[in-house]
């Protein structure tokens, strides 16, 4: 059985913010295997099942808010027995430049808050989707306040018609088995196929 979390903010007022692209992403995966959400306050989080290769496949979006996502996370992980290296974590990086996709297995949580908290929960052992959100804005504003608003129009088609696409296959290399760390490179949707590795 493996897991894959969506990191982010449960409420309508974070919708489509930065700290909420791993929901974003989350979202799109489960609309194109056909799985639907279900609150499941036993975890602390929104939970979809799905299936990959004959074998179970949990989705999940902690309801903890970001920073405490770990408590859901471990929930999850010992009711199933799922190892966290069967665990993928689909999440906002500030520090990559927007329109990035870098994958990273058993890496520090560096300075994300919500990467802290599954550390602390399950130990740093999964598998991680970074989805880079850093331009202009966020050096000249709070931290707090840049991965809280939302992604512009410009960012928003970027998200939806290039960095979605890339990341998605990230994924299923993580559930066919073929999941690596990779260079950190700016996707296109030219060259999104060639960052397979």
């Amino acid at each position: 059985m493996k897991l894959i979390v969506g990191l982010g903010n449960p409420e309508q007022q974070y919708a489509d913010t930065r700290h909420n692209a791993g929901f974003m992403l989350i979202d799109e995966f489960a609309r194109n295997h056909s799985a639907a959400w279900q609150e499941k306050t036993r975890f602390k989080a929104l939970i979809a099942e799905s299936s990959s290769n004959g074998e179970k496949l949990l989705l999940m979006k902690p309801i903890t808010y970001y920073n405490n996502s770990g408590e859901a996370v471990r929930a999850l992980l010992d009711f199933y027995n799922i190892d966290s290296a069967d665990t993928l974590i689909l999440h906002d990086d500030i520090d990559l430049p927007f329109g990035t996709v870098c994958t990273r297995i058993a890496s520090s949580a560096a300075g994300n808050n919500g990467l802290k908290s599954i550390s602390q929960h399950i130990g740093d052992d999964t598998c991680r989707v970074r989805i880079g959100t850093k331009n202009e804005l966020s050096e000249k504003i709070d931290t707090s306040d840049f991965v809280l608003s939302r992604f512009s129009k410009d960012e928003q088609d970027v998200f939806r018609q290039d960095i979605t696409p890339a990341a998605l296959r990230y994924i299923d290399t993580f559930l066919s088995g073929k999941f690596a760390p990779t260079k950190c490179s700016v996707i296109r949707s030219s060259d999104a196929d060639s960052l397979i590795t």
